[in-house]
């Protein structure tokens, strides 16, 4: 088949799995954490950013039968695309953490009495949950989640705290009924005075929502996803948050038919736990994503294999190449020149891959490296479309593409990912424009026009977000920039002059 034909028609597929969710189960490998995953084990599901957490939630959702035929319900508490559901909080978000914890567990029971409702699920529990949420005008049938979650956050706004119910409620002299609280579902428990006239606190309608589920044995899946995008542009709202919802999920944790399901970056953990977080030792049923090389190599040659024009051209045995790992690795290089570099201590081209998409961490996210894959190819096609010679054999891609596909990459990183999330970084990141690659404190004082308490605490906060990596010459420390950042900002290789 003509190469430049061959090379339109193949594909790695998408950087983010919202945009390929059809073909996800054909790239997916059913690793030990995914089985403890499907199987109920975990509920807190952590990894790097472009560590495939949201591909794993839109895999739970496309196997919704199967789950259901295991007597599990999934409820998507968020968007999977589009503007989030949880942005709404940025305006006017909840005063108090006890609010907060309210209006989770007051959003959540939203939720399932919708799903439960929509099964036509009745009984005693049942009954008197959609009639308590119902009369409060919680419960509307069709709702969609921007409009379920806007309801919960106006209701749950005007909550007093549990001390503020208990200690300063005053009641209308004509009516009898408490002013100082709009509504009959209290975020705590409210008095038996108010008990008795038809109060009820969010967690009894969460009591109400399990025994409704164990009356006919379903369980409920209630997945929150994209917690990073919605929070981004607000670190103590972000913690705030997620501090609240943690304490949800202990809350909820005795309730035998309704799980939280939890998807969340690493480094956003690392900040909810910032300063103190008691909680965190009791939140055990975790599982953080980790991509060795041998399964970055794994998802690599799925995703060529996913190309039936690819496999038809040179007769490969899919089944028999994923069967075994040796086979891959042969199928890899027979497509991929050796090495990029040429060079007895050069690397071969998959280690020089994943050292140009790792952030500080080290770690290589798939995003990163499918977005590389994507760019090599646009860089062949253009290169052979130019008349340029066609690679030897049956290699696809010439050695010269890897590096010009670099900074495509790099771009994306550093302006969409890095800058987008950390504005309060990006005017002192930017200055890295044209700099060396390997920066001491001296020479980042001089860049940032920072004294040295100072630019060691920027310096810090960089490391945290993976732009630097901390290393040591000569007993001195020392940042060095990763290589995935160093073209979109030009940096030049070496060791800041320290004069």
């Amino acid at each position: 088949m003509d190469r430049l034909a061959l090379l339109r028609e193949l594909s790695f597929g998408a950087q983010v799995a919202e945009e390929e969710t059809n073909e996800l189960a054909d790239y997916f490998v059913e690793t030990d954490q995914w089985l403890r995953i499907f199987g109920g084990e975990v509920d807190v599901i952590r990894g790097h950013k472009g560590s495939g957490k949201s591909a794993i939630y839109l895999l739970l959702s496309t196997r919704a039968d199967e789950l259901f035929d295991k007597g599990i319900l999934l409820v998507n508490a968020e968007r999977p695309r589009g503007t989030p559901v949880f942005k709404d909080l940025i305006i006017e978000p909840p005063a108090s953490e006890l609010e907060f914890i309210g209006l989770w567990k007051l959003y959540i029971t939203m939720l399932i009495a919708q799903r439960l409702k929509e099964f036509d699920v009745r009984g005693t529990a049942a009954d008197r949950l959609y009639k308590t949420l119902e009369d409060q005008g919680l419960l509307e049938a069709g709702a969609d989640l921007a409009r379920i979650f806007r309801v919960a956050k106006e209701y749950a706004r005007r909550w007093l705290t549990a001390t503020a119910v208990e200690a300063e409620l005053k009641f209308d002299a004509h009516t009898g009924l408490p002013t100082g609280i709009s509504g009959k579902i209290t975020p705590g428990e409210p008095s038996s005075e108010l008990r008795e006239k038809g109060y009820v606190s969010v967690d009894a309608l969460l009591q109400l929502a399990n025994a409704a589920l164990g009356s006919v044995k379903l369980h409920i899946w209630v997945l929150l996803d994209r917690l990073d995008v919605a929070f981004a542009e607000t670190h103590d709202l972000e913690r705030n948050a997620l501090r609240a919802l943690f304490r949800v999920y202990l809350d909820m944790a005795g309730y035998e038919w309704i799980k939280l399901k939890i998807f969340l970056r690493l480094d956003i953990w690392t900040r909810i736990v910032d300063g103190g977080f008691r909680e965190a030792s009791h939140i055990t049923r975790v599982v953080t994503l980790e991509w060795s090389p041998e399964a970055l190599l794994n998802l690599v040659i799925r995703r060529l294999l996913k190309n039936k024009v690819l496999v038809d051209a040179f007769g490969i045995n899919r089944d028999a190449v994923l069967r075994n790992f040796q086979a891959q690795n042969n199928l890899f290089y027979r497509f991929f020149p050796a090495q990029v570099e040429q060079g007895s201590r050069k690397p071969k081209t998959f280690d020089w891959m994943l050292s140009r998409c790792a952030g500080g961490t080290g770690e290589t996210a798939p995003r990163e490296l499918i977005h590389l894959l994507i760019a090599i190819r646009q860089q062949e096609i253009a290169r052979i479309e130019r008349g340029e010679a066609v690679p030897e054999g049956d290699q696809l891609f010439d050695r010269s593409v890897f590096k010009a596909a670099l900074p495509a990459v790099s771009e994306a990183r550093l302006v969409q990912n890095l800058y987008a999330e950390y504005l309060d970084l990006k005017r002192l990141l930017s200055r890295f424009r044209g700099q060396k690659t390997e920066q001491t404190v001296e020479s980042l004082m001089a860049i940032w026009g920072l004294n040295e308490e100072n630019t060691l605490k920027v310096a810090e906060n960089a490391i945290s977000v993976g732009f630097f990596e901390r290393r040591e010459i000569k007993g001195r420390a020392t940042y060095w920039v990763p290589f995935v950042f160093r073209d979109a900002l030009e940096m030049s290789q070496g060791l800041a002059d320290e004069d």
